[in-house]
């Protein structure tokens, strides 16, 4: 009776990862979703010299979070206004647009990269939350 129930329970156990191994893997196809980052929490108790730097790489984190891509390309209108009053004084939060594209290249290991750019916002940050931006543009 003892072996028959280690057995069983083996079994339920097995059964249980093959239903649960393919959930994290993959990501889903191409998107693109706009977010806001609160780099005040990224940047705070970090030495002056070393805040800007700080926050990009806190929003490469963010981005290889959010899209389960490791591969994260950063445009170059972000990374000025993410340097735009210095490398001391980093704006305390930045809304941004992470598009989920397909790689050209034949040689990289992912098939997907994330690519992070800076979305204006006139009237502040407030309710904004997430938004799925829609590929018809």
């Amino acid at each position: 009776l003892h072996r028959l129930l280690r057995n069983f329970l083996i079994a339920l156990t097995d059964a249980k990862s093959a239903r649960t191994m393919g959930r994290e893997a993959k990501p889903a196809d191409v998107v693109t979703r706009e977010y806001t980052i609160n780099l005040g929490k990224a940047i705070t108790g970090i030495t002056f010299k070393k805040r800007a730097p700080r926050a990009v790489a806190a929003i490469k984190k963010f981005a290889q979070k959010t899209m389960k891509t490791s591969d994260v390309r950063i445009d170059v209108k972000l990374n000025k206004a993410v340097w735009s009053k210095g490398i001391r004084n980093v704006p305390k939060r930045i809304r941004v647009q992470i598009q989920r594209k397909h790689n050209d290249d034949k040689d990289a290991e992912e098939d997907l990269y994330s690519y992070v750019t800076v979305v204006d916002t006139p009237n502040g940050f407030k309710g904004l939350g997430t938004n799925v931006v829609d590929q018809d543009e």
